[in-house]
């Protein structure tokens, strides 16, 4: 266990973390951020809820010369929620120092981020586009920059933004220190590492580190078309707080929300399409409690840091295994327990066995809920609601009205209806969602190829057997036609 005031922090420092509610720090925390304050280049291969934004965002800020009026670090970020919760995270840990924090990204009014720049912020969180687009500007110049930050740099790379991100640190200063965070690493991130960074440390936090404790996994076989009818039971039968849906396109986000508020659930979809302002009300309204769901794709939901997200359900099984681990890192935080569901359909156990083998991790099997367990689900709930009630204990305005009732009614009749008015009734409104194509795990594709391939020669081999056996049979006919003819 390292603390954080044993990590050689400035007494500034030290006092930010400590309000920030900081003791232990996670091992991404107590690897990276000594080599960090010793200046050295760094990859820290860590997925999402590690804490490593506090990993980086510790050295970065002490490193900050707040007597000089110029950008001193840039964090390059692949999403404005994630360049606006890294600034927000950067802003609390140089509080003491008063560090100046700007995020600028795109979907923001341009004028004002330039506003913003001339009253020179010392450290800049910042999506790719909008960041080279400042620098082409030159409203954003960089020659005093002695840190950079790349965050969930093969997002980065999924989001085609390499070659922006190879222009921005072409613009900085050669003599800067980098740190690459990273959850896995693909070639084109080895690549930027080798021709930008010098000698770095790597630091690798290991997926069984990753995959918090607190969070019970389970997983449901069910068929594409009933996925949608049991997602609503569960909904019914745990009624969760705060839930997250994760869906695998935005077609299927904006379906499943649509879908959920037909049936009576309070829920938003956010996705990359949706411009910022909507994007911002959504998660306003989610961390206000004002919706109960909020269905997501895996690019709209990295970064995002909400707390209280009691359930996620896997709707889709992502594409890989890590999308996973960022995926049931919403919930499960700050030391509360956690549940996160997977519905896989039955050409999709191949990939349940790369997660569990990634996550180091099985999945326990959950049957799937029945419409009776569904209803019995929410007259729990109702019966709870009318226990709260009554344990506050301010009905004497109604007791009248009740004793009246009682003369004419038994109490188990009237308590029956109570529940009955309160039982929120499965709704079982026809929806239609277009299905999605199941993700076959690599190795099974790799075997579907081979086994193509293999039909593919067979197929060849039997085609030119029979063309070449008729090509034999039309030359043995032309042959007897010359004969005939010759007689």
């Amino acid at each position: 266990m390292a603390l954080f005031q044993d990590l050689g922090l400035s007494p500034q420092l030290k006092n930010a973390v400590s309000k920030m509610g900081f003791e232990e720090a996670t091992p991404i925390q107590a690897q990276t951020i000594p080599l960090a304050l010793e200046g050295h280049d760094l990859i820290g291969q860590a997925q999402t809820g590690t804490g490593k934004t506090a990993a980086f965002g510790i050295p970065l800020i002490e490193k900050v010369n707040t007597s000089i009026d110029a950008i001193q670090g840039l964090v390059i970020a692949p999403t404005r929620e994630l360049a606006v919760q890294v600034s927000e995270e950067l802003y609390k840990v140089g509080s003491t120092k008063r560090v100046r924090v700007l995020p600028i990204y795109g979907g923001q009014d341009i004028g004002r981020q330039i506003r913003a720049l001339k009253k020179h912020p010392h450290i800049i969180v910042g999506t790719p586009g909008r960041m080279l687009d400042h620098i082409n500007r030159k409203t954003l110049r960089l020659q005093d920059v002695h840190t950079v930050v790349l965050d969930e740099a093969d997002e980065m790379l999924n989001m085609g933004f390499i070659e922006d991100i190879e222009k921005i640190l072409s613009n900085v200063p050669k003599q800067h220190q980098t740190l690459l965070f990273s959850a896995t690493m693909p070639d084109p991130i080895r690549r930027i590492a080798e021709k930008f960074m010098s000698e770095p440390r790597v630091v690798k936090v290991k997926a069984k580190e990753v995959t918090v404790p607190n969070i019970q996994q389970y997983y449901l076989e069910v068929q594409e078309k009933r996925k949608f009818d049991v997602l609503t039971r569960l909904l019914d039968i745990q009624s969760p707080e705060l839930a997250i849906i994760f869906g695998r396109t935005k077609r299927r986000v904006d379906e499943l929300s649509e879908a959920l508020n037909l049936r009576g659930y309070a829920a938003e979809g956010i996705h990359g399409d949706l411009s910022q302002a909507k994007r911002l009300s959504v998660l306003r309204q989610f961390k206000e409690g004002s919706i109960d769901v909020l269905v997501a794709t895996d690019v709209a939901a990295r970064g995002l840091d909400i707390s209280g997200v009691t359930h996620v359900y896997n709707f889709d099984v992502p594409q890989d295994p890590e999308s996973y681990v960022h995926r049931i890192g919403r919930t499960g935080r700050a030391g509360k327990t956690g549940v996160a569901m997977t519905f896989i359909t039955p050409r999709e156990t191949g990939q349940l066995h790369n997660v569990e083998k990634t996550t180091k991790r099985k999945m326990d099997r959950m049957e799937v809920p029945t419409l009776d367990e569904a209803m019995e689900g929410q007259q729990r709930l109702a019966a709870d609601k009318l226990i709260a009630a009554v344990e506050k204990d301010n009905l004497s305005f109604y007791k009248q009205m009740a004793e009246e009732l009682l003369e004419d009614h038994d109490s188990v009749s009237l308590v029956s209806a109570a529940l009955r008015l309160f039982t929120k009734e499965p709704n079982m409104t026809p929806v239609q969602l277009t299905a999605e194509p199941p993700v076959v795990a690599k190795q099974q594709r790799n075997n579907n190829r081979s086994r193509s391939k293999n039909f593919s020669q067979q197929g060849r081999r039997g085609n030119a057997k029979r063309h070449g056996d008729k090509r034999r049979s039309n030359n043995n006919g032309r042959k007897e036609s010359r004969n005939s003819h010759k007689g």
